[in-house]
């Protein structure tokens, strides 16, 4: 019987469902058809396999060929099975052998002379591909990535000859290894140089502890990008598991993923004239968007009020539930999404609201209506609420102190905190839910009141009550407090300057 069964696998969101290449040859006028929801790209493999096969020395049979991607409900897209159907071709018409093909899983696009090329969504398939406990047949330049995974074998080809002489067991292909990789790539951001802001540098370490979503609002070049980007180099180091998932949907990006990144916390900082899919992702078949580019990482919104408001409300349900779901007509594709929002605004309009030298000339409703464009809904969810003044001359031009700390001696605080978070509830101060808030944020009447009074004073709803004890449990972690002290919580009060009723 000339039929041939090949594995592969295609990509639906962050996920890789396997694929069966059933390359069927029959008697009749030779022809080829694909069938199983082939879109435009995998129609057009069949031209780049019938150009590779014959500059390849391969016979292209004369028959007709009927190739089916099962499951046959499932889209497929991309040139990925340009090479399981060449093989299955081959295998089905006798020219390499198709016993050992089970146990194999195969991806790559075909040039015309042969070449294997380059495909996206590499680390999900090698993931599935694991779990399948196959071996996985991938283009040289997909090799390292797919070694990321681990525990699994990874044989990397550059001409479709080399894949074929490896089943012919004339040649066989060496598995790749896995090259060396710096635990924690240094990006060269220290927040050591960052010139006063001592306010601003406590609170980002705070945040980075405890995982907090921080907005700061102050004038033009206090720097408040510059504190935002070095952000992620007092996160705690990301263990095999986060580094593997942001790996995987930077895979499926339109970029890709650069091995070369690996372990390094993802920053994304869109412009402020994004759209809300750009921020959450879409497309006919839908693609990660910004907030799950940055999953485990940090994503900074500059000039927070500049964006329109519609696109900043797309940000409410994944600031609380760490995941978007993105639904169209004929799929759905769910997107991690537990990044760190950082956010930046200017006091007023012109950015000098406040200024001693009396520059600014905006008026009071001019100011309401500029901090009017972040919704209250957007601010409730953001944990800590900052200023950011100018820095003194004097210290912006002289010598630099010697008691600055660097961004490792900040991160190893920061990892202490978060151990002790782990020890505790087994995840970060961020994602304690209600019941984990009456049972590891504990206060006295005497610190209830003062958290009533709070809530009174400054119109705080009940999630910005509770985000308040979050904070100062990770206050209370960073001074290894097994117990909320008050001033713990006086200060993650505090942290709350922004809020509708003090606008």
């Amino acid at each position: 019987m000339s039929l041939a069964v090949v594995y592969s696998r295609a990509g639906s969101g962050i996920d890789a469902p396997l694929v069966t290449v059933e390359v069927h040859l029959a008697n009749g006028l030779p022809s080829l058809s694909i069938v199983g929801l082939p879109e435009a790209a995998v129609k057009e493999s069949k031209d780049r396999v019938r150009g590779a096969l014959l500059t390849s020395c391969f016979e292209f049979p004369a028959r007709r060929i009927t190739i089916n991607l099962a499951p046959a409900d499932l889209p497929k897209e991309g040139g990925r099975f340009d090479l399981p159907i060449a093989l299955g071709i081959l295998a089905a018409s006798g020219q390499i052998p198709k016993e050992h093909l089970h146990q194999y899983e195969f991806a790559g696009e075909l040039a015309l002379s042969g070449e294997l090329r380059r495909i996206r969504g590499v680390l999900p398939a090698a993931s599935q591909c694991r779990w399948a406990r196959r071996i996985q047949v991938l283009p040289q330049e997909n090799a390292d990535e797919a070694t990321l995974v681990g525990n699994l074998v990874v044989l990397g080809a550059r001409h479709l000859l080399d894949v074929c002489a490896h089943l012919n067991g004339s040649a066989a292909i060496a598995p790749q290894e896995q090259p060396p990789r710096p635990v924690r790539p240094d990006d060269g951001l220290d927040i050591s140089d960052v010139r006063g802001q001592h306010h601003a540098k406590r609170a980002l370490e705070i945040a980075a502890a405890g995982g907090h979503s921080l907005l700061m609002a102050g004038p033009p070049g206090t720097g408040k990008t510059m504190l935002a980007s070095r952000l992620a180099g007092i996160l705690p180091t990301m263990s095999d598991n986060e580094a593997l998932e942001s790996a995987a949907v930077q895979s499926i990006s339109q970029g890709g993923f650069d091995s070369n990144n690996w372990k390094q916390r993802p920053f994304r900082a869109p412009h402020h004239t994004a759209s809300g899919v750009a921020l959450v992702g879409g497309g006919s078949q839908p693609r990660p968007g910004e907030i799950s580019l940055a999953h485990h990482g940090v994503m900074f919104l500059d000039e927070l009020p500049e964006f329109d408001r519609r696109v900043l409300e797309v940000l409410r349900e994944p600031l609380e539930s760490g995941r978007v779901t993105i639904s169209r007509a004929a799929c759905q594709a769910e997107f991690p999404a537990s990044f760190q929002l950082i956010a930046a605004m200017n006091p007023c309009p012109c950015g000098y609201l406040g200024d001693p030298s009396g520059r600014c000339q905006c008026s009071g409703e001019q100011v309401r209506r500029y901090r009017g464009k972040i919704s209250g809904p957007i601010l409730d969810r953001i944990d800590m609420h900052i200023e950011v003044p100018a820095v003194p001359k004097e210290m912006l031009y002289g010598e630099r102190d010697n008691q600055t700390e660097n961004s490792g001696q900040v991160r190893q605080r920061v990892e202490q905190a978060r151990d002790r978070q782990q020890d505790r509830c087994g995840k970060a101060n961020h994602q304690l839910n209600n019941r984990d808030i009456e049972s590891y944020c504990k206060l006295d009447n005497d610190q209830q009141k003062l958290l009533e009074q709070a809530i009174d004073k400054l119109g705080l709803s009940a999630r910005a009550a509770h985000r308040i004890l979050r904070v100062a449990r990770t206050i209370a972690d960073l001074d290894n407090s097994s117990n909320i002290e008050t001033q713990h919580l006086t200060e993650a009060i505090g942290y709350r300057r922004l809020d509708r009723k003090n606008i």
